[in-house]
């Protein structure tokens, strides 16, 4: 009878300690999520994720809600909920002049989705890492940025704020340059930059375990340059040059762009297969840039002036616009081939091909002062949409966004999914991605930094920064 006794008096301190157990705590907690995992393709449903700061600290089933409370709740309504899109090829650039304006347009990416971009080159370094900071420390609203700094270019730089590098020690000092700034990758430019300096400066890159992408003097060889560690491409034409069996020959002419009509009109998908899969194997990245090549492909025709988003554009980057807008005219009015529409036409047979090989692809949209009406965070949506009609699954093209973008930088351990340990850069959207690449429009919610954001907030965020120049 007492052991009876005993054990019954046990029970009852075993289950009043189960009963008085605190519940765990955190920020937020999203509840009733559909989480999206982008690399297995599935959608798990009914989902808990507790967030703490800016930080995924647990994703448990609906089951268990009653074992967690938290400052703050979102109901997600069983939308989808998945990591935030990266646009891996941006620009902040347009002199001092233009600062402001470059900065006021950061959350316009947030309002489409985009919580990371890697800014490609421009003349405003200091700015962007000031501002990179300040998205860090939660002073300032905006996406991630990992930046390049200063682009590397030759004797006569394209683009003002690039860095001229023509000897041997051009490339150390140069380096060095970015080495100091803290610089996130090495941006090439092709502008005036030599082979040589261009092979050079991929080896000290190397030396330093520092990433290297961006254009290739056509006078090169991306096969070599990759085995050398060149780490990716921006856009197509470099990669297409291997593709061609006239590539030695128009080498040999040395006339720069001009080859890009022969290169596209003699695409060899056979050569092509056999260039892809080393790269492929290498572990390369591409970057397309299908959006501004979209724009550019009918920007002497097309009547933006009732763009929407333009409202958003300061004044002094509308004006950078006209520049391609001209050009584009003057070609039109020349009777010269739109070789933009030819990429986007070839497009379907490479970025297939690549995808098969093992290439990364990255999503970048090029968006930013000079590049005509490709607006910030809307344009990124459309590089999704073109790389799906160019042949990718839907479930592909995210993968080219969420999971490549990190993987870029290394940072797979922190991005990339929607579990425990990650970085809870977060998007909402009321249907289904993986089913249509066009429901990336379906933003409802964002959470940044441990904020919840609904987008019509981020507009009217956008909204006063412009009423304000």
């Amino acid at each position: 009878m007492i052991k009876k006794l005993t054990l019954c008096f046990t029970t009852t301190v075993l289950l009043a300690c189960c009963q008085t157990r605190p519940k765990e705590n955190f920020d937020l907690l999203i509840v009733n999520a559909s989480i999206v995992d982008v690399k297995s393709g599935e959608v798990s449903v009914g989902k808990l994720i507790g967030i703490t700061n800016d930080t995924i600290r647990m994703v448990d089933n609906m089951d268990h809600e009653n074992k967690f409370e938290s400052t703050i709740k979102l109901d997600a309504e069983n939308n989808y909920v998945m990591p935030g899109l990266w646009d891996m090829h941006v620009h902040f650039r347009g002199g001092d002049t233009l600062i402001d304006e470059n900065k006021n347009l950061l959350p316009l990416f947030l309002a489409y989705g985009v919580t990371t971009v890697r800014d490609a080159g421009g003349d405003m370094t200091a700015s962007v890492m000031g501002w990179q900071e300040q998205i860090k420390q939660r002073t300032l609203l905006g996406p991630n940025i990992y930046t390049s700094g200063p682009k590397l270019d030759g004797a006569n730089p394209a683009w003002e704020g690039s860095l001229k590098v023509e000897t041997h020690d051009d490339i150390k000092k140069a380096i060095d340059s970015l080495d100091l700034l803290g610089v996130d990758y090495v941006k090439m430019y092709d502008g005036s930059l030599t082979k040589e300096a261009f092979y050079g400066i991929i080896q000290e890159a190397e030396k330093r375990s520092l990433k290297t992408t961006g254009h290739m003097p056509l006078s090169a060889d991306i096969l070599k340059a990759a085995r050398l560690g060149l780490d990716g491409s921006e856009h197509m034409y470099y990669v297409l040059k291997s593709c061609s069996p006239a590539q030695d020959s128009l080498t040999r002419l040395n006339i720069g762009f001009g080859m890009i009509e022969t290169i596209l009109g003699t695409y060899d998908p056979i050569l092509a297969r056999q260039v892809f899969l080393e790269l492929g194997a290498q572990g390369f990245y591409v970057t397309p840039t299908n959006a501004v090549v979209k724009v550019l492909s009918d920007v002497s025709e097309r009547d933006h002036s009732k763009d929407s988003l333009l409202a958003y554009i300061g004044e002094g980057i509308i004006k950078t616009y006209q520049n391609r807008v001209e050009g584009a005219k003057k070609a039109r009015a020349l009777g010269r081939r739109n070789l933009y529409q030819d990429i986007l036409s070839l497009s379907t047979q490479y970025i297939p091909e690549m995808n098969r090989a093992g290439i990364n692809i990255l999503t970048g949209s090029d968006s930013g002062a000079f590049n005509s009406y490709c607006y910030p965070g809307e344009s990124l949506i459309k590089e999704l949409i073109l790389l799906v009609e160019s042949g990718l699954t839907p479930q592909q093209a995210l993968k080219a966004s969420i999971i490549n973008g990190p993987h870029f930088f290394g940072l797979d351990d922190f991005y990339g999914s929607i579990a425990a340990g990650k970085v809870a850069d977060i998007i909402v959207l009321r249907k289904n991605p993986l089913d249509d690449i066009e429901n990336t429009k379906t933003l409802a919610k964002l959470i940044k930094g441990g904020k919840v954001y609904d987008i019509k907030e981020i507009h009217a965020i956008l909204k006063s920064l412009n009423d304000q120049n």
